[in-house]
């Protein structure tokens, strides 16, 4: 088709794409502030909330008991996850396969701070009834008797905090380490510390963003695990989101050496403007595949799919709003502003 030339008629665009938010012209930069005010005031509700309520921590963060369950056939661990975590009043759980498929491992933080026999043997009832519940089966002691009726608990332990304190301190280098070396990219590629610095704000906005979210949706009882999916989840964010911004700046790099405009406002404005289309045609096509994801994965993949779903929106927000203005307020140099 490409060999044919302009006789092949191929185009990447359709008549809906092409038409689509071609030819704006929005001051984006003198909305700044009204932007920044809007992410303050989310960012500082979810931190209060945060502080008051917490987050729900998983068993990577906080440790817990750990069970090795034996079943007589195959069980689906994403439904023993979903029954055992509402029998454990929404604290943070795992089932993994543990072995064989008929044996799984269960860990839970509920209780965690905990230490006495009682709240030992409590945890261990609420087990067994998540999944007496689920599966419809009886618990019994000996593991040599488990049928198609029961099932057994062959063993049990503690996942240390200091496990749970080092998975914590390595997602926080990565999450990081990331941050720096997009900074070190951007400034290289760009050649001002400004856009560097830009981006790592507004990849920082992201995650302060979505950890807000989780924690509104918490006080609106909707209870999200903070796991190690969730650091996938926020790794992946960052990534999307860089993409974006990425996009945005080389535009404005490229307007910059045309020496078209000395109104560096202009400048930002017409490079944001004209990358709207993709931007917007790219974060719809994402948000189609996140929320299904995110209505039909199931309760396992729903906190995972929930942090996208927003990180998606939030994401190419920040590239708007929040990462080329912040390269504006940044630059020193004076700007021939008019009446922003």
């Amino acid at each position: 088709m490409v060999r044919k030339g302009d006789q092949s008629k191929m185009t990447f665009r359709t008549a809906i794409s092409a038409g689509l938010l071609s030819d704006m012209n929005v001051d984006f930069i003198s909305k700044r502030f009204k932007a920044y005010m809007f992410s303050g005031v989310i960012i500082v509700v979810g931190i209060v909330l945060m502080v008051v309520q917490g987050l729900n921590l998983g068993v990577d963060f906080k440790g817990g008991r750990s069970y090795v369950v034996s079943f007589d056939q195959p069980v689906v661990a994403s439904d023993l996850k979903t029954s055992v975590s509402k029998a454990f009043d929404g604290a943070g759980s795992e089932v993994k396969t543990f072995g064989s498929n008929n044996v799984v491992k269960i860990t839970t933080s509920y209780m965690v701070d905990e230490e006495s026999t009682e709240a030992d043997d409590l945890v261990k009832e609420k087990l067994i009834a998540g999944i007496a519940e689920i599966t419809g089966q009886t618990f019994i002691e000996d593991a040599s008797k488990v049928d198609a009726s029961h099932f057994s608990i062959g063993s049990s332990g503690k996942v240390g905090a200091t496990i749970a304190d080092d998975i914590k301190k390595d997602s926080m280098k990565a999450m990081g380490l990331s941050l720096i070396i997009i900074f070190l990219y951007i400034f290289v590629r760009f050649r001002k510390w400004q856009f560097g610095l830009g981006a790592v704000v507004a990849l920082f906005h992201d995650t302060l963003i979505v950890m807000s979210a989780y924690a509104i949706a918490g006080s609106l009882g909707f209870s999200f695990e903070i796991d190690q999916v969730f650091i996938a989840a926020i790794l992946t964010i960052i990534g999307y989101s860089i993409n974006d911004t990425v996009i945005v700046f080389d535009r404005i790099r490229e307007n910059l050496g045309l020496h078209t405009s000395t109104d560096r406002y202009k400048i930002f404005n017409e490079a944001i403007n004209s990358t709207l289309n993709r931007t917007v045609v790219t974060s719809l096509t994402t948000l189609v595949v996140v929320l299904v994801l995110f209505i039909f994965g199931g309760a396992v993949l729903r906190g995972f799919s929930f942090a996208l779903l927003v990180g998606v929106l939030i994401g190419t927000y920040s590239s708007v709003f929040i990462a080329a203005p912040v390269v504006i307020d940044l630059d020193s140099r004076k700007i021939k502003q008019g009446e922003h």
